[in-house]
């Protein structure tokens, strides 16, 4: 299994309800793409409080490298890639990307 985990640091203008509405097309993806596990996404919740701005995330969970590599080429990809990075803070640059293979 591979997991895909995104952390995100969105603009101060950006509202919880718009981020919702990114995550929302981010989940409908599952349907869409064999291969795709799971998807979670959220507003962090540590204790910690040490997100350094970066206080949405999401994971999506694949099957395998080949299932996250149809996943980064299918066109909902692109688009909600283009929203996350047009919502965060300095663009790309508010974006951290970690895949785990588990």
């Amino acid at each position: 299994m591979i997991r895909h985990i995104v952390l995100v640091k969105f603009r101060a203008e950006v509202t919880e309800d718009a981020i919702a509405a990114i995550f929302a097309d981010l989940a409908a993806i599952r349907a869409k793409l064999p291969g795709v596990l799971d998807i979670r996404a959220g507003r962090s919740e540590s204790p910690e409080q040490i997100e350094r701005g970066y206080l949405h995330g999401f994971t999506v969970d694949f099957t395998d490298w080949a299932a996250l590599a149809a996943y980064q080429d299918h066109p909902d990809h692109r688009r909600v890639g283009a929203a996350l990075v047009a919502a965060a803070t300095g663009g790309i640059d508010g974006i951290l990307v970690f895949d785990l293979a588990c």
